[in-house]
């Protein structure tokens, strides 16, 4: 930012937090003013104390979590987590004495509906893989001997897939940061509903003329896919820290559970689309799932398939329309922090600069997750036909198939909730689990790479086969592919969140389109033999480059951003530089040298004061009505006592003092020589 526009907005724009004289604002009133001239510094930090030192982040001490020696931090951590524990409980309990079904409508409410776009494309993206089973029986001279449609054509359907979900994933992540969340996700549920009614009515006068439909209407409806990635995720998370609060506990201790528990809605697509499949074979082959199948019961099979979620989308493009005005809420607030309309592109540039490192970490775990992901997924028949062998003799039924599939799913969705309960919980976290998943899958891979013969080969020790290849699954959703999901997001500015998220997931569908184009070439044998690399590469990705946010409030992370936008780096002391959430990278660069508590308290009262201030200026300039402001607005100053304003409006208009060099100070970080330490 030029000095002159930075000067120029110096006392009245939200995002200068400088330690510095700022002009009177609106009056509080002469009883805060009396207020203000009796209490004393101590008293002040005292009457801030549950915002600055929330007690599910800080002791009573006021020392940071990740601060503490490591038994004291897995005390403190425990006893916040059997606390948060206890209250959801009781929560939940009171629910359900007033009305038994409440639960189920939460649930719906905070996990249906903000995944309802990654289940339906679930449902739709991986009944492509189930679906040529299906159409290798019924078209063998089409999809499996090539005489009657072109192979390139036929392999395409795979290939055009992927790269319409990389086209959307990196467009709608820009359009996401650059027009806002609600269009984005309206966008994207549109092109998924036309896409679907392309799907479901894909035709040709030849066979290979309905394979290019099928493959350019999946492309297109890949497209909107791409874009549920970034939208689903920065919306899911930003629909807490937007909301205007200082400092948010349920972001701080549930935000991952609230954003994986949308992203698991792609396993139950998975589910109830392999469900579905098997229950319209069964009707349209007159009950019996046995070969040979007709083209008439294989037509209305995979017709009705892509029918059905064409209704969900379309009841998803209303609800995004009507019921979500507010989803882009945090970014605009973003923008108008920084005076910024469109892209804004000082923030990319910023965000390359100091989180290169983790552009590498989430693209880089994304690729490497990816290659396991959907190549299990869109060769899976491969994988299930050493677990279930055929018989000579007798024709494979695709039932079996199916029913190995959903039984697959099950143990993903296993997989999908554990993640979810866990995520949140500090001593295990996004890091442990992501490099964990990684690892297991890594073993799940290699026994049977180099012991071909025994696990896949040998009758006795299929079941042993079977329950790597199980393992497999579930860890790679417990680990790195609800993870990957996540921090793609968490780790990076509101500015930028769309797109570096899109970006991520675009790089990872490389991966997928780097197993779609291997796996045609190689035996069931060689993949074992390459697969197990792609997930030793993303543990070391994960452990060099990725920070662990887990526990972080992403408020406190905006706020070292808005440093950043200054270029006053070394003015920031606080916990998002705590070495415990930065990279190994970024220590090694020195990102957390400037990590202070003392500095930063008085940092933060500066903060918020100068915040304060440029509230009660926007509410001297213009009307609510003028403005147009909903409930939400009041959010920051509701969370502040008649003496909190008080407090604030003398500091917004004295300024504080930069707080100096360190003294000597306790356990807290906290100056021994300036105030004494913060009571329970």
């Amino acid at each position: 930012m030029a000095d002159d526009g930075m000067h120029h907005h110096r006392h009245h724009n939200p995002t200068n937090y400088g330690i510095v004289s700022a002009p009177h604002g609106p009056e509080t009133g002469d009883d805060h003013a009396s207020f203000k001239e009796g209490i004393s510094e101590q008293q002040q930090f005292e009457l801030f104390k549950p915002i600055m030192y929330p007690d599910d982040s800080y002791t009573a001490e006021g020392t940071y979590w990740a601060d503490l020696p490591f038994m004291k931090m897995l005390s403190f951590n425990r006893a916040v987590d059997n606390a948060e524990t206890k209250k959801e409980l009781g929560q939940i309990w009171a629910m359900m004495k007033k009305d038994p079904l409440s639960p189920v409508g939460w649930y719906f409410r905070n996990a249906v509906l903000p995944g309802a776009g990654l289940g339906l494309e679930g449902y739709v993206l991986f009944s492509i893989g189930n679906l040529a089973a299906l159409f290798d029986v019924v078209w063998k001279s089409c999809w499996k001997s090539y005489t009657t449609c072109n192979e390139t054509w036929v392999n395409a359907v795979t290939y055009l897939e992927i790269v319409g979900i990389i086209i959307g994933q990196i467009l709608v992540g820009y359009l996401g940061d650059k027009i806002g969340r609600r269009w984005g996700l309206i966008q994207d549920a549109v092109i998924m509903f036309l896409g679907l009614i392309m799907l479901t009515a894909s035709w040709g006068t030849t066979l290979n003329g309905w394979v290019i439909c099928y493959a350019l209407s999946l492309m297109f409806y890949g497209v909107g896919v791409g874009g549920e990635y970034p939208m689903t995720a920065t919306a899911a998370m930003e629909n807490a820290t937007g909301s205007g609060k200082v400092s948010t506990k349920e972001d701080r201790l549930h935000r991952g559970r609230k954003v994986t528990m949308a992203f698991l809605m792609q396993g139950w697509g998975q589910f109830f689309n392999q469900a579905v499949l098997i229950l319209l074979l069964l009707i349209f082959h007159h009950g019996s799932g046995n070969p040979p199948y007709s083209e008439i019961s294989a037509q209305w099979t995979y017709r009705v398939s892509f029918a059905l979620p064409a209704v969900g989308t379309l009841w998803l493009v209303y609800y995004r329309w009507y019921k979500m005005p507010l989803a882009s809420k945090a970014l605009d607030a973003a923008k108008k922090k920084a005076s910024v309309t469109g892209y804004d592109v000082k923030s990319l540039k910023l965000t390359m600069n100091h989180f290169g490192g983790r552009l590498i970490a989430t693209a880089g775990a994304w690729y490497c997750n990816d290659v396991f992901f959907y190549g299990n997924k869109l060769f899976q028949s491969q994988f299930i036909s050493v677990i279930s062998p055929t018989p000579k003799g007798q024709t494979a039924s695709i039932m079996t198939g199916w029913l190995w599939n959903l039984v697959n799913v099950g143990v993903e969705l296993v997989g999908y909730y554990l993640a979810s309960f866990l995520i949140d919980n500090k001593f295990v976290g996004r890091k442990n689990m992501q490099q964990l998943g990684f690892l297991m899958c890594f073993i799940c891979f290699v026994v049977p790479a180099f012991h071909y013969h025994y696990y896949a080969e040998e009758t006795a020790h299929i079941g042993a086969f079977q329950a790597l290849y199980f393992l497999s699954s579930f860890f790679n959703q417990f680990g790195p592919n609800s993870t990957t999901f996540l921090v793609a997001a968490e780790v990076f500015p509101t500015p930028v969140r769309a797109s570096a998220h899109g970006f991520s997931a675009a790089v990872g569908k490389l991966g997928a389109l780097t197993a779609a184009v291997l796996y045609a070439y190689i035996t069931t044998q060689q993949k074992f033999y390459v697969v197990p690399w792609f997930g030793l590469a993303g543990m070391l990705v994960t452990l060099l480059f990725l920070p662990d946010t887990t526990g972080l409030d992403l408020k406190e992370q905006e706020r070292r951003f808005s440093y950043l936008q200054q270029g006053r780096e070394e003015d920031y002391h606080g916990v998002a530089v705590n070495p415990h959430h930065l990279s190994l990278w970024e220590r090694l660069r020195g990102a957390g040298k400037h990590y202070n508590p003392q500095l930063d308290r008085d940092s933060k009262m500066a903060d918020m004061a100068a915040e304060w201030e440029a509230k009660q200026f926007e509410r001297s300039e213009k009307s609510r009505t003028e403005e147009g402001l909903s409930p939400d607005d009041d959010a920051f100053e509701d969370e502040y006592t008649p003496e909190m304003h008080a407090v604030l409006k003398s500091r917004a208009n004295t300024g504080l003092k930069p707080a100096g060099p360190p003294s000597p100070s306790n356990s807290s970080g906290i100056s021994n020589e300036k105030v004494a330490p913060l009571k329970a």
